[in-house]
């Protein structure tokens, strides 16, 4: 396993392209099974959803599926882990397979966005015949993490795709792309997993993360709102106690004990493990199940819902961008949250 930075990999988790074993979306795979037994397997697939639900590794699985030309059991994607395409696919050396993401640079950072001359390479790529004879696969994680230059580039291909051309566009909000990709690419919408999909996820990674707490698993399968991705955060470090105290002083508001939300603050200083994203993720989620209805509060204001949920966010990004103090982060987001209550 790499110890090079990745964008779709965790610190310490196998990478979507290594996994062979996807959790839960059946009706997908059947969907893109049959199109291929059907000869009518679309030229773009948008693959949307969640962060940390599968996308990328069930993108990564079509293109196994398909670079090995349809070898797998019936109704299944599942290609042998020894296959070559499968071994190619694994170590990005396939030659009929471009993987548009964000990697590393010089100094070992990973960039903001897919630079827009990363995605040029889509046009000679598949402009060149195919290396192997067979289909040629571009899997792009994500869409989201490119800018309009780079995806007006994508979209000239996508528009006069060559034969045996397979895109897979792995989008976490498809819903803010432009229009034009997305009227020409098939939506593979997929959802969060259930828990005990979450926890059977867990216990496939568990032989490559061995310092994983398996006692802790249901927690955090349960709290990690169908995302793979979440639970091993809140696994990580201070993850499911930070939940655990932001979750009970979400519950006193408004009349919240200024010593815990110090004592909170102290919890998120320096990087523990996902601390402070499992804090943002906690308060986010307490926000949207007033809004949905799923929780009331006779006292919360629902129309700043909006408001909240933006100065949330905000004050969230702006923390972690400029590496703020986590305790004035953690005063400033209640104090927002004080505002939508009354007493």
């Amino acid at each position: 396993m790499s110890d090079t930075p990745e964008a779709d990999r965790l610190p310490g988790a196998p990478a979507p392209r290594e996994r062979h074993g996807l959790i839960g979306h059946h009706e997908a795979r059947a969907m893109v099974r049959e199109a291929w037994d059907a000869g009518r397997l679309p030229h773009a697939l948008l693959i949307g959803g969640p962060e940390g639900i599968g996308k990328a590794t069930f993108a990564y699985q079509v293109a196994r599926f398909v670079l090995a030309g349809g070898t797998a059991p019936a109704h299944e994607l599942d290609v042998d882990p020894s296959h070559p395409a499968a071994r190619q696919v694994a170590a990005l050396s396939h030659p009929d397979l471009l993987v548009l993401r964000r990697t590393a640079n010089d100094s070992g950072r990973l960039p903001s966005m897919i630079p827009a001359e990363t995605v040029r390479r889509v046009r000679s790529f598949f402009g060149s015949t195919a290396a192997l004879g067979g289909w040629r696969v571009c899997i792009v994680d994500t869409l989201d993490e490119m800018n309009a230059q780079g995806a007006n580039a994508l979209l000239k291909t996508l528009e006069e795709p060559p034969e045996r051309a397979l895109f897979l566009l792995v989008s976490h909000a498809p819903g803010r792309l432009l229009p034009t990709i997305r009227s020409r690419c098939r939506m593979v919408a997929l959802r969060g997993l259930a828990p005990d999909e979450v926890a059977a996820a867990l216990e496939d990674l568990a032989p490559d993360m061995p310092d994983l707490d398996r006692s802790r698993f249901e927690e955090a399968a349960e709290a990690s709102e169908g995302s793979v991705r979440a639970a091993l955060t809140l696994l990580s470090g201070e993850g499911l106690v930070v939940r655990r105290r932001t979750s009970e002083l979400l519950d006193t508001l408004p009349a919240v004990d200024p010593k815990a939300l110090h004592a909170l603050g102290d919890s998120l200083q320096g990087d523990r493990g996902g601390a402070l994203e499992s804090f943002v993720s906690t308060v986010e989620g307490w926000i949207s199940d007033h809004a949905t209805g799923r929780r009331q509060s006779p006292s919360l204001l629902l129309a700043r819902l909006p408001e909240v949920w933006d100065k949330v966010r905000r004050a969230a990004v702006d923390a972690d961008v400029y590496n703020l103090d986590r305790k004035t982060l953690v005063f400033r987001i209640f104090a927002t949250l004080n505002e939508a209550v009354r007493p």
